[in-house]
């Protein structure tokens, strides 16, 4: 590939002043992301999984099977790495090290711009990519998607770097394991083990200097790619094979494991299939009542109606310029060197099949596909720069200063976009109120966390060999510290199986369950829309006589299970 230096004539319109700017907001973006990060914890995935899991890890003293939580069978790769910081019970380290692969990404980015445009547009590109609001959310909290959108980014470049080189097999085996990090952080990675597998030999029979190779070497250069990708992350595997007999647990289960007979699991397998099967289309119309034009625009939408914590508007916000910038890459694309229009395309489909993956797979969410971003943003800059050099070279002189100035006015308008974000991100984070001792740290999940005084209550006042179900408070366990387990569903199948109050208060004390925490708005309104075979007067029974009411607050209850006297 053409890796030469872009012609002088661009110095005048990106000078050196303009780099020290560009450094100097790119400073302040990080340092406004380090005290956004400067709080505890209060997002739904991490005190549900990203921390929740890893503590029990500790707690247990090792890794062990979870059955009740689902989710413990995700790939971990950087769960795992958080457990070295909740050791020394420091919780606000994973955000910074889940932040530290967007800085890796936004380094990779910059890298590979950097050998196509002036070192200003690389700059641009960090920045733009850093400052994108998605990716802000995700680096002030602790989730995993940034270290696949990292290892997804290496491992993309990585392809395109071995077509580069002449299919020199050091890239090839980099990007493998790469590909195979991103599975073994995030489910999410299978996608992009697909759509680079088929990179991988499409690249390899298209663009051979000279004879072309034969369809058994293109697909022996995917092979190896998949061998590679797929022995990083066999440990998952054969961890998920050992207790569920399904290496992707729980994806695809039904086709590892025949599902039994009973009505309760043949609708959770309805269920399960529809969703696998339609997504985002059965969501969105039976949830959200949207009409078949408004589900067909969702791959606009999502770069405009993006909001946090709203699962109808793909809870999480991109930037609209994505959606246009890229396509200038694009303008006269003949002009430039082959290998670059290779590139091009390569990223343009990357991103392309990746969402469509996505779409058609699950309820969206924005960070679900956020491995698009870096390639977008660099088609972004690459069409920016473009389209300077076109105007630089367009005479007369005045309409290279009006072409310039509405450049500069694009790039400075989705810079501000993204600006915008990041300050109304201390309105909703207030980490100065924290930072500023205004509020303890108690104070502070509390506000954000309506649960936490209940959950405070009971560590300090329930008994250590304590066992709590908790009744639809949203999986949310980190921040307990006494054994628990989910249990709505628990609670429902021992109602079932009971036929008086009492069987009820045997069917939970025969689990270990000493205590039930309920979310009682969400709760009362399960019970009156489920009928359980006519035992609502046994339900009334259980509440009123075998169970007694230590705490309330916020519309949550603790309740601590009677003892039968024989």
């Amino acid at each position: 590939m053409d890796a030469t230096k872009p012609a002088v004539s661009d110095r005048p319109v990106f000078g050196f002043w303009r780099e020290y700017v560009l450094i100097g907001l790119l400073g302040a973006l990080i340092a406004c992301i380090v005290i956004l990060s400067c709080v505890p914890p209060v997002s739904k995935d991490a005190l549900v999984h990203h921390l929740a899991v890893p503590k029990l890890y500790l707690k247990h003293g090792g890794m062990y099977e979870i059955p009740s939580m689902t989710f413990s069978y995700y790939p971990m790769n950087l769960d795992l790495l958080y457990m070295l910081p909740l050791y020394f019970g420091k919780d606000m380290v994973p955000k910074f090290i889940h932040f530290a692969f967007a800085v890796l990404t936004a380094w990779l980015v910059f890298g590979y711009l950097k050998r196509r445009t002036p070192r200003a547009f690389a700059l641009f590109g960090a920045l733009f990519f850093l400052s994108i609001p998605i990716v802000v959310k995700l680096s002030i909290t602790a989730y995993v998607d940034l270290g696949v959108v990292f290892f997804s980014t290496a491992s993309l470049l990585l392809v395109l770097r071995w077509v580069e080189t002449g299919f020199r097999f050091r890239f090839l085996a980099l990007s493998g394991i790469m590909c195979g990090l991103a599975m073994g952080t995030k489910y999410n990675g299978l996608i992009v083990l697909f759509l680079l597998t088929l990179a991988v030999s499409l690249l390899f029979s298209t663009c051979q200097r000279g004879k072309k190779p034969g369809f058994l070497q293109s697909a022996a250069q995917g092979l190896v790619f998949v061998s590679i990708a797929l022995l990083v992350f066999s440990p998952w595997m054969v961890r998920n094979y050992h207790w569920k007999k399904n290496p992707i647990y729980p994806l695809f289960d039904s086709h590892f494991n025949a599902p039994s007979c009973s009505v309760s699991e043949d609708k959770q397998l309805l269920d399960t299939g529809l969703n696998a099967g339609l997504g985002v289309l059965v969501i969105r119309k039976a949830l959200y009542n949207e009409g078949w034009w408004e589900i067909a625009m969702v791959p606009v939408r999502v770069f405009f109606q993006g909001r946090d914590g709203s699962p109808k508007y793909f809870d999480g916000k991109l930037n609209p310029f994505l959606l246009f910038l890229p396509i200038l890459a694009f303008y006269r694309i003949r002009e430039d060197s082959r290998d670059l229009q290779t590139e091009k395309k390569v990223m343009l489909a990357f991103a392309i099949l990746f969402f469509a993956f996505a779409f058609f797979s699950s309820d969206l969410r924005i960070r679900y596909f956020s491995p698009v971003v870096p390639p977008l943003v660099i088609l972004s800059v690459l069409g920016v720069h473009k389209i300077v050099n076109k105007m630089t070279s367009a005479p007369p002189r005045t309409v290279q200063r009006l072409g310039l100035a509405f450049i500069f006015l694009i790039s400075a308008s989705a810079l501000a976009y993204n600006v915008s974000y990041v300050i109304g991100q201390f309105s909703s984070v207030r980490p100065f109120e924290y930072l500023g001792a205004h509020l303890d740290r108690h104070d502070y999940i509390s506000r954000y966390r309506p649960e936490y005084p209940a959950i405070r209550y009971m560590n300090e006042h329930l008994a250590s060999d304590s066992l709590t179900l908790f009744i639809f408070l949203g999986n949310r366990g980190y921040y307990f510290e006494r054994d628990y387990r989910f249990g709505e569903g628990l609670l429902g199948t021992v109602i079932a199986n009971s036929q008086t109050a009492e069987e009820v208060l045997e069917g939970l004390r025969a689990m270990g369950v000493t205590h039930l925490f309920i979310y009682y708005d969400i709760f009362e309104s399960w019970l009156q829309n489920n009928d359980f075979f006519g035992k609502k007067r046994i339900i009334d029974d259980f509440m009123s006589n075998y169970v007694k009411t230590i705490y309330y607050k916020n519309g949550f209850v603790v309740l601590k299970l009677l003892i039968l006297l024989s």
